[in-house]
């Protein structure tokens, strides 16, 4: 009985530890205040995602051009975790956090001629999505 809560809680610590290691590889969140969509994130994404995420067949059926759009996700959920950037899967995709590499946007190579965005550019995401993603 021992053993097996020992066991229990050895697997939960390691569990945690590496949770706590793969957010701690995330950019910190940017200090800019009252983060937006239209403002802050819309340049950023039309530079180097709305090429593929838009129009009438995006990509992954993920729209980025709109707030709607990113908030709506795609046919498989949310990809976007209000208060919550480490747990959105947009953060871990540009972050390139994915155990799937195909899954790093933007891809490299690519046809559209988009750029892995920066460390701070990764850091306004967090900000506006712990923000609230407004």
């Amino acid at each position: 009985m021992k053993l097996t809560i020992l066991i229990a809680v050895a697997a939960t610590l390691a569990a945690v530890n590496l949770a706590s290691a793969q957010e701690s590889k995330l950019p910190p969140a940017s200090t800019k205040e009252n983060i937006t969509y239209a403002t802050d994130i819309k340049p950023l994404f039309d530079a180097n995602c709305v090429k593929c995420h838009s129009g009438d067949k995006p990509k992954a059926h993920l729209k980025l051009d709109t707030l709607e759009g990113v908030l709506k996700g795609n046919k498989w959920g949310p990809v976007v975790k209000a208060g919550a950037a480490a747990d959105s899967i947009v953060v871990k995709a540009i972050a390139h956090q994915t155990k799937d590499h195909d899954g790093w946007m933007p891809p490299m190579p690519n046809r559209a001629g988009a750029k892995t965005l920066t460390p701070e550019q990764i850091g306004l995401v967090i900000g506006w999505i712990n923000q609230g993603a407004k």
